[in-house]
């Protein structure tokens, strides 16, 4: 059996849950799902995303900001 860790990013999540993670609409995270930026599972008629595949949309999406110092 895996660790703690393991079982954490294989956590499914419900398309509520990551709305709410990413302070977005459900219809916003069915069309990340549906433009395939977002890895899910279907189950039934309902979609489930591992909590990894969320962790690798995030990292993926951070962008790194250079703050200009102001040497004046």
């Amino acid at each position: 059996m895996g660790s703690e860790a393991d079982a954490g990013a294989d956590r499914l999540l419900t398309v509520a849950e990551v709305a709410d993670v990413l302070r977005v609409s459900n219809m916003t995270v069915y069309r990340l799902i549906k433009g395939g930026e977002l890895a899910a599972i279907r189950v039934g008629k309902n979609y489930r995303i591992r909590q990894r595949d969320l962790d690798s949309y995030l990292a993926a999406g951070s962008v790194q900001v250079e703050v200009e110092q102001d040497n004046g």
